[in-house]
């Protein structure tokens, strides 16, 4: 099995940089923010933190590929680093602390590219996560404190934790009602939002989550935790990983009654 530990702490390392550009930025009064052609906003300390990282890679890691949310893709070859600069932007602008950089590495196989290493940088929340394939998953403040995580057992939804980001992407799909029967059948619901749902999910302190509209720079890093903290991340198609362009992750002993609720069968030629 191939060694990540070098490459996990180098993710460490452009985590803390990142960190500090954005956490300099967080609720600065005269923050530049704009609007991108998909109608959501970035600001500039988005594209700071993707720069910072993208000249750490290209001094440590010249021959891997680079795909990022601002900048695109750079490079090619059997190695890519996938990055959200700030996962959670509209939170970041409106002071709200619930957004996170994310770093990871995806390595090409059998199945096409997977992520391999992954890390989740909350500072305004003082919280990190990270994992590497064989490796586990683990929080703390950085690779030398980390205490290891792992999923729920539990097994009924009845009894389940259901986190989702909001309602308005499950409506405009035409799966709202589809939605709101497994919120029914839940224990409890919250809409935490963004990366947040999938931390639990990996922590254990929420069961399940899903999102009907995802790119791959929001999943590539909490992908890898979830798995590596022993539950299951797949599209609403089922197809693991995280290349659907939508997510469904769990505890693995209720992914089947999730993606009985939410789940599709994929579109033939996808």
């Amino acid at each position: 099995m191939a060694d990540y530990h070098d490459d996990l702490r180098l993710a460490h390392a452009l985590a803390d940089a990142a960190d500090a550009a954005t956490m300099a930025r967080f609720r600065a009064l005269d923050l530049k923010v704009e609007t991108k052609p998909d109608m959501t906003p970035v600001s500039e300390a988005d594209r700071a933190a993707e720069e910072l990282i993208r000249a750490g890679l290209q001094k440590e890691r010249p021959a891997d590929a680079i795909l990022g949310e601002e900048y695109g893709v750079e490079g090619s070859g059997p190695r890519r680093w996938v990055i959200d600069p700030i996962d959670g932007t509209k939170n970041y602008v409106r002071g709200v602390p619930v957004w996170a950089t994310l770093i990871a590495l995806m390595e090409e196989g059998e199945t096409g590219f997977q992520p391999v290493v992954g890390v989740v940088s909350a500072p305004a929340l003082g919280r990190r996560w990270w994992a590497a394939k064989g490796l586990g998953a683990f929080t703390g403040t950085g690779p030398e404190s980390g205490t290891r995580i792992g999923v729920s057992q539990v097994a009924s939804l009845a009894d389940a934790s259901f986190a989702y980001s909001s309602l308005s992407g499950w409506e405009e799909r035409g799966r709202l009602d589809a939605f709101l029967d497994l919120t029914r059948a839940c224990w409890r619901t919250r809409a935490y939002g963004d990366f947040w749902p999938y931390m639990m999910v990996a922590e254990g302190t929420v069961d399940l989550c899903a999102e009907p509209e995802l790119s791959l720079w929001d999943m590539a890093a909490v992908a890898v935790v979830v798995q590596e903290a022993g539950g299951s991340y797949t599209g609403l198609d089922g197809r693991p990983g995280p290349h659907s362009g939508n997510a469904a992750a769990s505890n693995g002993l209720l992914h089947e009654a999730l993606l009985g609720h939410l789940g599709y069968e994929e579109t033939p030629g996808a």
